[in-house]
């Protein structure tokens, strides 16, 4: 059993949260939406400064609330990558020291590596393999989750991932940031069915069978997404709306939501079935989305599948699910070097990378 304190501070939230094992015993989250806001998203020197100030305090309110002693402590975990490499150097940095001056292995631990292990913090009997929808404001994907440190992405998407379209389309409609909560409060009081927009399919150029069936149909990736085909139809409606007024703000809403969710279901329950996976967790800020959640809940009960969704506090970056992914490694017995670098990215298949 180990303990572990995890900083993550990869993008717009300074969080700190201790763990053991899959059991959350402090967590502490502090968001900067405020500071953002004004520039509609998230402005990187805005952020790294913030995490300076805050990230101090927010160790040692996650030390009292968990009421624990540094000698407690199996070991400090920080995320390494990916993120805003700024942001990832403040968290890192501060981890690193604690972890020479208390004498604790380190941990560096990939972010999405963090959002699949969210599920556990919930599920703590989940056991792979299964399937991880990953969806988040710079994520994707479709994730073979084969045990920890072992994943095969299968699908992801090819332009923007699904809460970054949900940020644009909410700017379109002028809602401000960030998109994703206030899009789904609209869309409870819209219509769905309002307009029919674009799923979007990804081709993969034309079949070269040698039977006259086989030439000139298009193929289509199963599982990758696209959202800038319905980011752009979303465009041309409310140009073509225009000159009615006010703009049916709600229904697009909903007609916007209704679709994204629809394609991430439908890719999710292909994608499981193809690879005989029975259970899907779901990772990301989209993860908190109502009618994914709604959706996809319904579709996996008809296949017989379980799905398993994060309370919504874990849905959105934060430390717990750092700390949960870096007892799984310091179980296993690896650490990390306190010469590892943060990057920007790093493909999810190379977590053990950060790994000696």
């Amino acid at each position: 059993m180990a303990t572990i304190l995890a900083i993550e501070t990869s993008c717009d939230e300074t969080a700190v949260a201790i763990v053991k094992d899959r059991q959350v015993l402090s967590s502490i989250v502090s968001s900067q939406i405020d500071l953002h806001r004004t520039y509609g998203g998230v402005v990187p020197e805005l952020a790294s400064r913030q995490h300076l100030e805050w990230v101090n305090p927010a160790i040692a309110q996650a030390l009292a609330d968990a009421q624990l002693s540094w000698a407690e402590i199996d070991g400090i975990a920080s995320t390494v990558t990916p993120g805003l490499v700024g942001a990832l150097l403040v968290g890192t940095m501060a981890a690193k020291s604690l972890a020479m001056l208390y004498g604790k292995p380190f941990l560096g631990v990939h972010h999405l590596e963090g959002h699949i292990h969210a599920t556990y913090l919930d599920q703590p009997g989940l056991k792979p393999p299964f399937l991880c929808l990953l969806v988040s404001g710079g994520h994707t994907s479709l994730i073979h989750v084969k045990e920890a440190g072992d994943y095969t992405t299968l699908g992801q998407t090819r332009d923007d991932a699904a809460g970054e379209a949900f940020d644009k389309v909410a700017r379109l409609l002028g809602l401000g940031y960030p998109g994703g909560p206030v899009i789904d409060q609209l869309a409870k009081q819209g219509n769905a069915k309002a307009f029919k927009l674009p799923e979007g399919r990804i081709s993969l150029g034309k079949h070269q069978g040698k039977g006259k069936a086989q030439q000139g149909q298009a193929r289509y990736h199963p599982y990758d997404s696209s959202f800038s085909g319905l980011k752009t139809a979303m465009l041309r409606l409310t140009e073509r709306l225009k000159p009615e007024s006010p703009l049916p703000i709600a229904d697009l809403a909903a007609s916007f939501q209704y679709t994204v969710a629809k394609a991430l279901t439908k890719r999710a329950i292909a994608c499981a079935r193809d690879f005989n996976l029975s259970t899907i967790a779901v990772g990301g800020g989209v993860a908190a989305n109502s009618e994914l959640r709604h959706q996809l809940t319904a579709a996996a009960q008809a296949e017989g599948f379980q799905v398993f969704f994060p309370p919504i506090a874990l849905c959105t970056d934060n430390a717990a699910m750092i700390a949960c992914a870096a007892c799984e490694h310091l179980t296993r017995g690896r650490s990390s070097s306190l010469q590892l670098p943060v990057q920007s990215r790093t493909p999810l298949e190379k977590v053990l990378s950060l790994y000696e």
